[in-house]
Order: C-alpha cells, then sequence, then structure tokens
C-alpha cells in the first residue's frame, strides 16, 4: 500500500477511507487504562481499609481471576471488544468481595482474638465459605438475564455474563484454595515492634473505621432497630418516591445512548424514472452543502472536521452504515457521505454536524427521501410503524393521517412511507361491449406487448452466441399514444378492431413494492428523532403516539391495524426477554440463598431489599444528570447480586451471633459492628474500580457510563440498605413469628463453636 502511489499518474493520491483498525485501536487503549485506573484504584483502597500486606494478598485476586476469565473467552466465542473489556473493568471491585470477607475474618482472629496465622487462616476462612461460596452463585445468577436476550442485542449483552461469570467462579476458587495459604504467611507484630508508614496510616483509618462504627453507627443503629417498622416504611417511600421520579420523566430513557460517529451519510430517493442528470443536480447540491460544513466547522488546530467526502450517483453503498453493506442501483438513487476527524479531536459533535447539513442542503424538489444519519451503535430508525388492512385505498389514506400526526411531535424529523410510486407505465382497460367481440383485458395486453415490445419469432446460432429474432411495429409507429389509438386489435375470429372501440389507456405510476403482512397489504411508516434537540425523547413520544394518535387510527380507519417493528420491537423484545430472564434469576437466587440459611423465611429478607438498589441507581443519574438506558437496567441487574450478597453476609452473621446467646437486638448490632469494615470496604471497592470509566469523558466510551453509575452509586447505596434496613427486617420478621407462635427459624450454625469466636 505504500508503494501504491509510485505507479499512481500525477494528480492521482491514496487515501485510506474508513480506517476502523485507528477505531478499535482507540477504543482498546481506552479500555486498558480505564481498567489499570480501576486496578490501582481498588488495591489503594484495600490497603486503606486492611493491613497492606493483607490488602496486597487479597487484590492478588484481581490478576489472577482475570487471567483465568481471558483463558475462558474463546471457549465461549468472546472476542476482545470494547464490551468484554468494560465486563472486565466492571468486575474489578466485584472480584475482590469474597477475598475481603475472607481476609478481615482472618484479620479480626489474628489481631483481635490472638489466633495464631496458620490456625486463623484456616478457621477464618471455613467460618465464612460456605456464605461466600453461596455469595458469589447469587452474583453470578444476577448476571444471567443478559444471557437470554434473543437476536442482535443478545449477542451484544451476552458478552458481559460470559465474562464476569468465570472470572467470579475462579475467583472463588482462589479464595479458598489459594488465598489462605498466603493469609497463613501473616505475622503480628511483635511486643515493641514499629510499625512501618503504611502500616501506621492503616492503622490510623482503621481506628477512624472503629471510632465511626462503635461511637456512631452503634447508636444509630440502636435506634433504627427500636423504631424498625417507621425505618422499613420510610425505604419504601423512599423506593416510591424513586418509581416517581422516573415515571415523571425527571429521568428521561433512551433504550441506548447516542455514541459518537465518525461518519454522516445522506441518503437521496427520486422517483423511479427520472433521468440520471436529474439525480446528479440533486447529488451536487447535497455534496456542496457538505463542502459548506467542512469551511465552517474546523478542529482546534484550524483543520476542517471533514476529511473525506464521497458522492455516488446510481446507488446508495453506505445505504445503512458503511460497513452493513449497500442498498439497490438505479437511477433515482443518490448518496453522498462524508468522513470526520475522530470525536476527540474535535470540538462539536457529529449529531450538530448532521443538522447542520440538513439545514445547508435545505429541501430537495421532488426527492421521495432525503434523509441525513450518523453511524453509531444503534439498530435503525427511531420510530418504524407498519399498517396492514385489506383496502390498499383505506390504507394509503391511513399511511399519510399518520405522517401528518408524526410532524406535529416536536424532533421528529425524516417522515417516509413505503408507499412509493413506481415507474410511468400504461393503465388498459376495456371498454363497455369489448368482451361481446370475446376479448379480454388480456389479449388486448399481449398484443399491445407484442406491437410495441415485440415477440420472439426465432432464435439464431452465431458461433457461442443466441440471438433472438423479435418482431414489433417499426420505430416510427411506436413512439407516441397516437400510434397506440391507431392500432387494430385483432378478435377471436381473425376480424380487426380499432384499438379505442375496445380498450382505453391511462398514463400513470405504479407501485415501486407491493408489501404483505399475514397476506394482507401494508405500509411501513419510518421518521426519526432530532438528536441535536435535547427535548426530543424517542421514548417520550412512541408513548405519547401510542397513547394517542394510534389509538384513534384504528376507530378512524377501522380494518386497519398498527404494529412498531425495526428499532422499537427490537427494544421491546430485549427488554422482554431481559425481563423474564429476571424472574427467572429471582427464583434461582431464592434456592441459592436457602441453602447456607437453611430456611425459607430468611431469603425473603435478603430478596426484599433488591428493588431499593434502584434507588441509588436513580440517585447517580440524577446527580450527573444522565439519561436511563438498556445499559442502566443491565446495571441494575448486576446490583441485585451485590445488594444480595452484602445482605446474606449481614444475616448470616446475625444468625451466628444468636447461638452465641443473648438478647435478639443485641445480636442484631453486634452482628452489624463486626460486618461494618467488609461491608463498607466492598462497596468502596466497587465504587472506586468503576470510578475511571464514570467520569471517562471520550464520547466513545460514554454509552458504558450508565451501567457504571448504576452499579457505583447503587452499590454505595448497598452499604446503607445492609448495614441500616437489613437488621430492621430481620427483628420484623422476628416480630411476625412470634405474633404468629411459631417456632424458631434460626436455622443451626455449621461451624463448631471453635472455629467463632467474637471480640
Amino acid at each position: 500500500m505504500r508503494r501504491a502511489p509510485e505507479n499512481f499518474p500525477p494528480g492521482v493520491k491514496l487515501e485510506v477511507w474508513n480506517d476502523q483498525s485507528v477505531l478499535l485501536a482507540g477504543r482498546m487503549n481506552l479500555m486498558f487504562s480505564n481498567g489499570l485506573q480501576g486496578f490501582l484504584l481498588v488495591v489503594i483502597v484495600l490497603g486503606l481499609f486492611l493491613q497492606p500486606r493483607l490488602a496486597w494478598y487479597v487484590s492478588l485476586g484481581i490478576p489472577i481471576s482475570v487471567a483465568a476469565g481471558i483463558f475462558a473467552m474463546p471457549f465461549f466465542g468472546i472476542s476482545i471488544n470494547m464490551i468484554s473489556l468494560f465486563a472486565f473493568i466492571l468486575v474489578l471491585g466485584v472480584v475482590v468481595d469474597d477475598a475481603i470477607v475472607i481476609g478481615e475474618n482472618v484479620y479480626h482472629r489474628i489481631h483481635e482474638l490472638g489466633e495464631e496465622p496458620q490456625v486463623a487462616a484456616a478457621r477464618g476462612t471455613r467460618e465464612v465459605a460456605m456464605v461466600v461460596i453461596f455469595g458469589v452463585l447469587v452474583t453470578v445468577m444476577a448476571f444471567t438475564p443478559m444471557l437470554m436476550v434473543q437476536g442482535v442485542g443478545g449477542k451484544i449483552w451476552s458478552n458481559i455474563p460470559l465474562v464476569v461469570i468465570p472470572t467470579l467462579l475462579f475467583s472463588t476458587i482462589e479464595s479458598k484454595l489459594i488465598l489462605p495459604a498466603h493469609l497463613a504467611t501473616l505475622r503480628k507484630r511483635g511486643a515493641g515492634e514499629r510499625a512501618g508508614f503504611l502500616e501506621r496510616i492503616q492503622e490510623w483509618i482503621g481506628r477512624g473505621l472503629d471510632r465511626l462504627a462503635h461511637g456512631w453507627y452503634r447508636p444509630l443503629l440502636e435506634r433504627l432497630l427500636a423504631w424498625r417498622y417507621a425505618v422499613a416504611s420510610a425505604f419504601v417511600a423512599l423506593f416510591l418516591l424513586t418509581l416517581g421520579v422516573v415515571g415523571a420523566g425527571w429521568v428521561p430513557f433512551v433504550f441506548f445512548p447516542v455514541v459518537e460517529g465518525d461518519m454522516i451519510s445522506a441518503k437521496l430517493n427520486l422517483p423511479e424514472g427520472v433521468p440520471v442528470e436529474t439525480t446528479e443536480t440533486a447529488v451536487r447540491r447535497i455534496e456542496a452543502a457538505a463542502q459548506q460544513l467542512a469551511a465552517q466547522y474546523r478542529t482546534v488546530d484550524g483543520r476542517p472536521v471533514v476529511k473525506h467526502i464521497h458522492s455516488t450517483v446510481g446507488a446508495q453503498p453506505f445505504r445503512t452504515s458503511p460497513w452493513a453493506g449497500g442498498g439497490g442501483q438505479a437511477v433515482h438513487l443518490g448518496e453522498v457521505t462524508v468522513e470526520l476527524v475522530p470525536a476527540a479531536e474535535r470540538t462539536v459533535k457529529a449529531r450538530e454536524l448532521e443538522a447542520r447539513w440538513r439545514e445547508l442542503t435545505g429541501p430537495i424538489a421532488g426527492a421521495v427521501e432525503l434523509s441525513f444519519r450518523t453511524n453509531s451503535e444503534r439498530g435503525g430508525v427511531a420510530f418504524e410503524i407498519q399498517l396492514s388492512g385489506p383496502d390498499r385505498a383505506q390504507l394509503s389514506e391511513a399511511g399519510t393521517w399518520l405522517q401528518e400526526k408524526l410532524a406535529t411531535y416536536r424532533g421528529v424529523i425524516d417522515i417516509f412511507t413505503s408507499e412509493r410510486s413506481g415507474k410511468r407505465e400504461m393503465k388498459l382497460e376495456l371498454q363497455p361491449g369489448a368482451e361481446a367481440t370475446g376479448l379480454r383485458l388480456e389479449d388486448i395486453s399481449r398484443q399491445v406487448r407484442q406491437s410495441f415490445y415485440g415477440e420472439e419469432a426465432q432464435r439464431l446460432q452465431r458461433g457461442r452466441d443466441e440471438v433472438k429474432v423479435m418482431v414489433r411495429y417499426p420505430r416510427e409507429e411506436r413512439q407516441s399514444l397516437q400510434n397506440l389509438a391507431d392500432m387494430k386489435i385483432r378478435t377471436a375470429t381473425g376480424a380487426e378492431v380499432p384499438f379505442t372501440e375496445v380498450a382505453r389507456a391511462e398514463y400513470g405510476r405504479g407501485y415501486s413494492t407491493l408489501t404483505r403482512n399475514d397476506r394482507r397489504p401494508a405500509v411501513t411508516i419510518t421518521a426519526d428523532v432530532d438528536v441535536s434537540d435535547p427535548q426530543a425523547n424517542a421514548q417520550t413520544i412512541v408513548s405519547q403516539l401510542t397513547a394517542t394518535h394510534l389509538a384513534e387510527l384504528g376507530r378512524r380507519f377501522p380494518g386497519v391495524l398498527w404494529s412498531f417493528e425495526g428499532e422499537q420491537k427490537s427494544q421491546r423484545q430485549d427488554i422482554r426477554d431481559m425481563g423474564m430472564g429476571a424472574i427467572f434469576a429471582l427464583f434461582g437466587i431464592f434456592v441459592l440463598l436457602a441453602v447456607p440459611l437453611r430456611s425459607y423465611l430468611q431469603p425473603l429478607i435478603v430478596m426484599s431489599v433488591i428493588p431499593f438498589g434502584l434507588v441509588g441507581a436513580v440517585a447517580g443519574h440524577l446527580l450527573l444528570r444522565m439519561e436511563f438506558s438498556i445499559m442502566t437496567m443491565c446495571g441494575c441487574i448486576a446490583l441485585a447480586g451485590m445488594v444480595v450478597n452484602e445482605s446474606l453476609i449481614m444475616v448470616d452473621r446475625i444468625n451466628r451471633q444468636r447461638h452465641l446467646g443473648g438478647p435478639l437486638f443485641e445480636a442484631a448490632w453486634h452482628a452489624a459492628i463486626h460486618r461494618f469494615r467488609p461491608i463498607m470496604a466492598t462497596s468502596v471497592t466497587t465504587f472506586v474500580g468503576l470510578l475511571p470509566i464514570m467520569s471517562e469523558t471520550d464520547l466513545q466510551a460514554l454509552f458504558l457510563v450508565p451501567m457504571s453509575v448504576a452499579l457505583g452509586f447503587g452499590g454505595l447505596f448497598a452499604t446503607v440498605i445492609t448495614l441500616c434496613l437489613v437488621p430492621c427486617l430481620y427483628l420484623i420478621l422476628e416480630d411476625g413469628r412470634r405474633l404468629l407462635g411459631l417456632k424458631d427459624t434460626t436455622p443451626p450454625v455449621v461451624s463448631s463453636r471453635e472455629d467463632f469466636a467474637d471480640s
């Protein structure tokens, strides 16, 4: 390729067009950079919460587990791409949760109970082994709904669980078999031995956490437990308020966030049959507008934002996107595509350039369709509504009416219909009384075709070629409509009658295509949303359109049915599949929780906190002024596993504390104090692991931010849920048991009393 220009004539040069490798390399570097930053932040936070050497052993589980996840990728058909790399960033803070619980428990035994490291490592791991294993399995189960999405969406979402699940499972093996061996090498500081600098910092933070736990959290929790019903009611009210905020549109919903593109394509459709010169003139006008665009907008260093302009007459090679294959070929088709400089090198967004290009071009006289589209991750236009009915005339009228209604919504652009006129044609119709001569419309049509197009008389072989001999009127007798009027039609008896006595001809256009749905004529209305308008939201428009005009359409045009197709249909299918997967996951989580808790009621305590994770996710979106999207929903599903995991650890500890004896009230706050540090550590490590991607400003990665925000902020609020709400729910369950006169439902402790002790 480098030597190719040497063979070109003067004035001809070679340019690289639409180099996707540059885009891929930029995305990979972005993900690797964010992953490295997240890993370093997690290690630092672990060092602050735990002893530096202990934090190092715990953090070793991250590269080991990630390596296992990479090893498993080929077996699941997962490639290294932006989504799979994001999945590794997503799991950075979660993968050490089980190691934190084990490490903190061993640390507690060594420094608080005075056990030898070898004994503490074995007993501490065995004490929490059951609950940690099932906690990881619960988190794995929370990611399974993404595996149940079908179609194109399923190929995208499956990258996340197929990376996260093997990584989490191997982290369990690492934390149970490898980590204890490392923890056994820890040593207690000797009498009079001076602590190192890092140890002094960690001890200072540790004392601060202890003061926070005993001086602030314990009195607060005692009051919360005393007013447990008010606390539960307050959380329910907060959850309902969150639903109201989302329902009121304070957090707008878009199915897929807008991803910055580097190419904009203008697609032109003129009426069929127009001369190629007309199409070329229109394409030149669009191209001139693109050159104006290049002159108006420049990068920071003064270069035009437009790198290349590609014009096509008679075809649409970039009909959908530069990589999805082109459309058909015909003289009435045209297309102009511009390639922009990378998003990081310009200050103006592609959607703003798209709107300006549309404005500079203006309307094209006689255009059937003129649409401007930026390449992005979206699957198609915002609206695709199919109308079907028995009467094609009524269907056309309904389509025209719906287009007029769509035009009344703010931000709706590029409104087109699939019902388009085809080429010009002659329509023949029998005159009254023509059938008395024995003629049918088929006979007249055949004779007209034979006269003007010709009838094959014979074929001649000339070498390897075969030549058709066609018989038809001379050229001068088939050049005008008058020639048709002067034509003679032969009847079945052999007599000849004038054409005008048995038939009449109308000059017009037929249909370009005829579409049917369930054997009924169908018309598709498409429209898009101007993404440069912040007040134009596709989901809001769909809701309003469904409740008003689409509901009226059935009454105004009886027999006409409507349905959403394209992107809207795909969105609803993805949400429905994910919803069904969520139901399956909830059932699986209940089964998994029932095993370590040995109860059918206590899993309800743990699972009842799942909806409250949404409060943190919504708060994060409000704080950062972000839109809800399908990525947010994926983050909330993954968040359910985190909330349940932390709540399971809390409930298990309360059960163990009760078996030591003492009042239930005291067991609840004592267990909460004991789990204060590991719960705080797991939440903070998850948040800081996602912090680099949450603060990412690169336009190519913005669509990943909502999922990170949902999981990060939801995880922080999960700390409040676990430390405040779960103990209250535990006591409420026991109140109900006593009120109904049921026997004690507290499951037996699996570990022996020797393995369990408390400060």
